[in-house]
């Protein structure tokens, strides 16, 4: 069964906040050389960039197009977080998970795209 898009996405925010929150009951782990490459800092990156252009968002009063607003950056967020996995990444299962979010939640966005100009919203 095919999980939808979102759901992953979610599930991967949630993977990510658990590993913070180990982190940080751990912070030797990091200098000790367990994860020496860029990889945390760019799965973080991807949320800390996510939460800001969510926050810059005005409301506009119509709930589908701030819904729609709203999960742009959150589906980009996805789609970078799977880029770092196909860099970092070596478990062939995670690395075909992290292709199938790119290309789902890349057509997602161009949906959402789509329909923002259709139906008014020129941001």
């Amino acid at each position: 069964m095919k999980l939808s898009a979102c759901f992953i996405g979610i599930l991967l925010a949630m993977m990510t906040a658990g590993r913070m929150r180990a982190q940080q009951h751990d912070p030797g782990r990091h200098r000790a050389g367990v994860n020496a490459h860029n990889d945390w800092p760019e799965l973080t990156a991807s949320i800390e960039k996510m939460h800001a252009a969510m926050g810059s968002i005005e409301p506009s009063g119509n709930i589908d197009v701030d819904f729609v607003r709203m999960m742009l950056p959150h589906h980009q967020a996805a789609i970078d977080m799977a880029k770092t996995q196909l860099l970092y990444g070596k478990d062939p299962q995670m690395r075909r998970l992290a292709q199938e979010i790119i290309t789902d939640q890349e057509s997602e966005i161009e949906l959402m795209q789509l329909w923002l100009k259709q139906h008014g919203d020129q941001r």
